[in-house]
């Protein structure tokens, strides 16, 4: 297939590009590089410095030809999106109805979307929550991935566009940025490595579903081939607190860092975690490296970039 990926220069994105390239597709990345990284990008596939809103956009999708559009290009800083609501709709509603469009009027067949586990359904009421879980985002940012979901459903029933929506946990691995977007497993390693303190925000209590980049990148690659529309959780379905991460990090860096709390964020979500049952039943996808072995690759890596 001939697949467009959109934030291929990104954490997420870049490993979703080395897989595809891997099976033997062709891929065309479009990134700004505001988030994403040029060490990030795949040799294998043409690359655009572009950003998503951008009208130039139209003419890599008139060059391309494109099977499919594998959107992963986002604001996706719930903080950020809190203090600038605006910013957080232009890039991901607006830039996202650039690309839909785009595929409309180039016949793309197929868009894979990343969407959020984490912040969609808002204070969960059951534990892990499926997909029928009410949806009620407490963040911009939640507010605009959901507003783009609905409007897929609109691009399938008006134009046919298929869509596979991937709504991811909390992705940590090799290639976060502990800046930015930052997820707490890069900020955590990149200072227990440089032996500075980390600080946890509050007590700590607060849980998340932490799935491994590579289990993500095989879920879009499943995804690929899956021929109805559908909304699948990516997670472990696994809750684990802030504290616990650190102590894993702790041991796996090699780290004596007291643990260290400070003020908690006001408006954090105070747990989250979802079920992938669907997932594994229509996708065939389950997440296979455990939380252990992943924090392990993941400060490996980083560990690897400091001494590089």
């Amino acid at each position: 297939m001939n697949i467009l990926v959109t934030g291929g220069a990104g954490f997420i994105g870049s490993h979703l590009v080395d897989i595809f390239l891997g099976q033997g597709h062709q891929v065309t990345v479009i990134d700004n590089l505001l988030t994403g990284k040029r060490e990030n990008l795949n040799p294998g596939a043409v690359f655009h410095l572009m950003d998503i809103r951008a009208a130039e956009v139209e003419k890599v999708f008139e060059a391309g030809s494109f099977d499919a559009v594998c959107h992963q290009a986002a604001q996706m800083d719930v903080r950020k999106s809190v203090a600038d609501p605006l910013f957080d709709a232009q890039v991901n509603i607006l830039g996202t109805l650039n690309l839909l469009q785009n595929c409309i009027r180039f016949k793309v067949k197929k868009v894979l979307f990343a969407s959020t586990g984490g912040a969609i359904y808002g204070e969960q009421e059951s534990f892990p929550c499926d997909e029928d879980h009410p949806t009620r985002p407490v963040c911009p940012y939640g507010i605009a991935k959901l507003a783009v979901e609905k409007y897929l459903y609109y691009y399938r029933t008006e134009y046919g566009l298929n869509h596979v929506i991937l709504r991811y946990a909390n992705v940590y691995g090799p290639r976060q940025n502990p800046h930015g977007e930052a997820g707490v497993v890069a900020i955590f390693t990149e200072k227990m490595l440089a032996g500075k303190q980390p600080l946890i925000n509050g007590d700590g209590g607060q849980t998340r579903d932490y799935v491994y980049v590579g289990d993500v990148a095989d879920a879009n690659l499943k995804a690929l081939s899956h021929e109805k529309d559908d909304i699948f959780n990516i997670g472990t379905g696994l809750e684990t607190d802030v504290n616990r991460i650190f102590q894993m990090l702790n041991t796996h860096a090699g780290s004596s860092a007291a643990e260290k709390h400070g003020p908690a964020k006001p408006g954090e979500q105070r747990r989250s975690v979802i079920d992938f049952a669907r997932a594994k039943k229509r996708l065939g996808w389950e997440p296979r490296v455990t939380l252990e072995q992943g924090l392990k690759k993941t400060v490996d890596y980083f560990r690897g970039k400091s001494h590089g």
